[in-house]
This record gives structure tokens, sequence and C-alpha cells, in this order.
């Protein structure tokens, strides 16, 4: 990851922030609806994703450790009430595994399967390249590996997001270093370089050609995730900005007609912070209707915030708090049938960390949270991953250990 040294210290200021935060989270009135299920991940497994299709499979997705080098991305579908036999995706010893920055899979059309990890690509410790593959006999076999960017410099190339597109095509997102490579050839260290991470996009399709590569913004924060969806307008893609003051809250950017739009605040929060919280925000649409969740933490007060938006995100409600009073972020959303959104996020207990969901109107009001799981707040818990299918949540996450193991969780959607 770049800028290593800046990133370490805007986390720890992130963590300061968190423990010295007033109040702690309350204590749920009710019992849990939520129930544990098995998880078809073995055992050194980690980074969950999932992806629910559009014929109400959930895929997940993880990696495991199978040796002391070595790495698989594997995933299962759940179908029905049964999770499918894992298979690989691929695997190899030279990846770039990290807490942060996992794999994906998406469903498109059709039945063709794409999915994302990370491979390094030299001897630089935080640069790596994405890697893509496609497979059309529902994941089975996979296709060569595809780069979806051609720059070729030894930089960071990470925090994808994939939408799935008509055709046998994928939307890819990501944060790239490749601005990086003309400082390098001046021979200056890592930690200068770690300036000007950009957002790109490419087309991809399942034949490995690529279309549409565009700089969508010049500069953004280093290594928060990423996160787009589709409206009935076009895609967005929600991110961390970074202005020439270091403001690091998040944007937007819509396409429409054809054109990408220039990138807009969803909320003026002025979170001035001298480096990456590793705290990206999450975006989910439905037609017109967007919601969109993210952590901030700005005059050290933190908080998970929603907005809603009736025109494809153009324009955003006054955000809506979601957490309890001690929040870590971490966060992902998805839109109900009714326009209300659940947001998932981890909350800071006195010893350890919840991942909490709550349902949030678009009106602002709030339905109680709800205590999915008892977690760590340490980096090795990861990001909680949430899908939805029918009348049902379902919930992932890594319970940190030696070895962690993927767990997952299933919650009915309260009308």
């Amino acid at each position: 990851m770049p800028n290593l040294i800046r990133v370490i210290s805007a986390a720890a200021i992130v963590l300061s922030i968190i423990i010295n935060a007033t109040g702690q989270s309350k204590t749920d009135a009710n019992q849990s609806p939520v129930r544990i299920i098995d998880s078809p991940a073995g055992p050194a497994s980690g980074e969950p994703n999932l992806f629910a299709a559009s014929d109400g499979r959930i895929y997940l997705s993880w990696i495991e450790k199978t040796d002391a080098h070595h790495h698989a991305l594997r995933f299962s579908i759940l179908d029905g009430t049964r999770w499918t036999e894992p298979r690989a995706i691929a695997e190899g010893d030279n990846w770039f595994v990290n807490w942060a920055d996992f794999p994906s899979l998406i469903a498109l059309p059709g039945g063709v399967l794409a999915a994302h990890w990370l491979v390094k690509n030299g001897a630089n410790a935080h640069g790596y390249d994405i890697q893509m593959a496609f497979s059309k006999d529902g994941g089975k076999t996979w296709s060569k590996p595809i780069t979806p960017h051609r720059d070729g410099t030894p930089t960071e190339h990470g925090f994808v997001s994939m939408l799935p597109m008509a055709n046998g095509r994928v939307a890819a997102f990501w944060l790239d270093g490749r601005k990086f490579k003309s400082q390098a050839n001046e021979h200056e260290s890592h930690e200068s370089l770690a300036n000007e991470m950009t957002l790109r996009y490419a087309i991809v399709d399942s034949n490995g050609q690529l279309s549409e590569e565009a700089e969508l913004d010049a500069r953004v924060c280093d290594c928060c995730q990423t996160s787009a969806a589709l409206t009935a307008d076009g895609p967005v893609v929600v991110y961390r900005d970074r202005s020439e003051k270091e403001i690091r809250d998040i944007s937007i950017i819509r396409r429409e007609k054809g054109s990408w739009s220039r990138f807009q605040a969803i909320s003026a929060d002025n979170w001035r912070i001298e480096g990456c919280p590793v705290n990206g925000p999450s975006v989910a649409a439905e037609g017109r209707r967007v919601a969109v969740a993210w952590f901030t933490a700005t005059d050290n007060k933190p908080r998970v915030n929603v907005a809603f938006s009736k025109d494809a995100g153009a324009n955003f409600s006054k955000p809506v708090q979601v957490d309890e009073g001690s929040p870590m972020g971490r966060v992902q959303t998805l839109l109900l049938s009714d326009g209300s959104a659940i947001i998932c996020w981890l909350e800071r207990m006195e010893k350890t960390a919840v991942i909490k969901a709550r349902r949030v109107r678009a009106d602002g009001t709030r339905d109680a949270s709800i205590t999915i799981a008892e977690t760590t707040a340490a980096r090795a818990s990861g990001f909680p991953r949430m899908a939805k299918r029918s009348d049902e949540l379902v919930f992932a996450w890594t319970e940190a250990g030696e070895p962690s193991r993927v767990r997952v969780a299933a919650m009915k959607i309260s009308k």
C-alpha cells in the first residue's frame, strides 16, 4: 500500500478518535433474529465477499492460505438453504493478500462469472496488479487472467469494484498508481511517491478485450475502497476523494448518456486527515434511487452516515447518522424495495467490537440496530460483507484467530 508511514499514522489517529469517542453501543432490546449458518470456507480463510445474483442465488468468495506463501481464491453458491461444493478460481505464490483490499466475484447476465484478485508486480512490497478472469460454465473452468490496466508500472493497482453489464462485459473501477512512474525514474523513495493515486475505469469483456479506458479523478485517497452501482441512468462510483488541502470526503461520479460527470461530494464533511483512513464508502442503487453510506471523523467525532438520492445520484439528502457512538466504519449498504437502506458497520465496544446492522428510512427515521456477530477491532477481522435475496440478508466476515475462518450468518428482513 502506498505511503505506508502516512497510512499507519492516519490509522492511529482514527483509532485514537474511536477510543476517545463518548458513548458505547447499546444492548439490543429484543432477542437477535440473526442465525449463524454453516460456512463453506475452510480453515485459514479470510477476506470474504458476497454477491447477490439476479436469480436469487448468493455467491460467496474468499481467500484460503494453503501454505506459507500459497493462496487460493475459492467460491461457493448459496442456492436455497445449502452451499455448493467450493470451487477454485485461481491460486498462486505471489499474491498480494490484504485485509482491506480483497478479491470479488460477480455473476453477469447469461450465466457468465467474473472474478478479480491481486498479484505482486515487482520488488516493491506495495506494488501489485489486478487480475481478472471469466467463467462461462458456472465456475468449472476459468479464462486466462486479464489485467484491466496496461500501464506496466510496478505500482499499486487495487481496491476494485466490478459491475455486471450486458453482453458478457464488466465495468471495472480501481485505484491506480501509474503516475508514480515518472517520479520513480528520478530514484525517489516509495514514501515520497505515494502522492497522486488516481481513480480509473475500463470495460472488460469475457474475451479479454478492454475498452472505454479512462481516468475519472486525478487525485484520490490512497487506499480506501471504491464502490459502484448501476442506476436506471447508468453506472455510478463512489470513493474517498483527496483535495490539495487533504480534505478526504466522499465523492460520486455518474455516467449519463455515454459520458462521465465531474466528481461531486456526497456531503461537505470537511474531514481533513494527513493520510488514508482505510475506510471506503458503499453505494447501492435500485432504479433511480441511490443510497451511500460512509465513515467520517470530522472534529474527532467518528460517525457512520447514510444519504439518499432520488435522481440517480445527482443530488443527495442531508446525511443521517447510523452508528451508536463508537463506530469503526468498514461499511456496506443495501437498498430495499420500500426505499429504505440497510447499513452494516463495525462498532467498538469496551473490550471488543461488534458487527452491526440498521435499517434507515428515506425520510431519515431509523430502526433499532441489530448485532450480527461479535468480532475484534483488529485489522485481521477485515470488512464484513452483506447481500440480499428475497426477504433475507446474508452476512460474511472473518473470524480472526489461528487459523482465521470465514463465518456466515443470515437474517430475515422485517416489514
